[in-house]
């Protein structure tokens, strides 16, 4: 026999006006800046320097990136100023890293709130990832004083960076999308994220460039979508156009648009069942 539900079963999911999902975001967008602006409160609440970390830490990371593959391993090119070519392959990975922290935990830090009301989940992870695009907007800005004072800033290919922030957001919000719906239903995946992080900084060209390998390792190095996002923010800022970079700037395109619908799909399926699981 099949089991009856108790009549005091109460089920949280989507109603009929509810199903299409983009109109769904629009109507709940009050939510998304609130919880949006909440976290960034919070990130800065009782910190001494505030929003000057968003400065200070690529600004220290690109000190040791420098020593280390600069000083040490010779792997700066001459073409530009190496501090400041590693700067440039900092500012989207720092973007990309964090906002993937971040929303792989994001539901399962906001599991009250899941289990008392219905809200599109999809906003909790996307929430997440504004917070590092302020710091992100931070950064740059000092980043594009620099290169102009070094007098970099007038090449007519930096009016592209805007489609390269777009493009890191696409596969953070891809990226961050699966996690949060794996971490949510695997707790190990906790502590596989920021494994993966530490990992990916040396499998991303942000201390070299992805051109010092021979063309036939360049084909599968682009697999990894960070490595198109780096190089053509870097073209972008220094006007350095390689013959391969036209193809891993597209290849990267292919792999976050594929990660972006894959994951909202595989979200939208888990959201369905992640009030009992979380």
């Amino acid at each position: 026999m099949t089991k009856q539900p108790s009549q005091f079963q109460t089920v949280i999911e989507a109603n009929a006006a509810h199903k299409n999902t983009f109109k769904e975001l629009v109507n709940y967008r009050e939510l998304f800046y609130f919880l949006a602006w909440r976290d960034i409160l919070v990130r800065y609440k009782q910190t001494v320097l505030g929003v000057c970390w968003a400065i200070i830490r690529p600004l220290l990371t690109m000190a040791v990136f420098s020593l280390v593959f600069g000083k040490i391993a010779h792997l700066a090119n001459g073409e530009v100023n190496y501090s400041l070519f590693v700067l440039a392959g900092l500012l989207p990975w720092l973007l990309f890293s964090g906002s993937l922290i971040d929303t792989s935990q994001s539901l399962a830090n906001n599991r009250q709130m899941i289990s008392k009301i219905y809200f599109p989940r999809v906003i909790l992870p996307i929430s997440d990832i504004a917070v590092h695009l302020v710091d992100f907007a931070i950064s740059l800005f000092l980043f594009l004083l620099l290169i102009g004072w070094n007098g970099y800033l007038f090449h007519w290919s930096i009016v592209f960076i805007p489609l390269f922030i777009v493009h890191t957001l696409i596969l953070s919000i891809g990226c961050g999308l699966w996690l949060s719906a794996l971490s949510a239903r695997y707790r190990d995946f906790s502590f596989i994220v920021p494994f993966l992080v530490q990992f990916g900084v040396f499998l991303s060209p942000v201390g070299y460039s992805a051109f010092l390998l021979s063309e036939e390792m360049q084909w599968m190095y682009f697999i990894n979508p960070m490595a198109g996002i780096i190089e053509g923010f870097r073209w972008c800022c220094f006007g350095i156009l390689h013959p391969q970079l036209m193809y891993g700037i597209l290849l990267s395109l292919i792999t976050s648009t594929f990660l972006l619908i894959s994951g909202f799909r595989f979200f939208r399926k888990f959201e369905r069942t992640c009030v009992d699981i979380i």
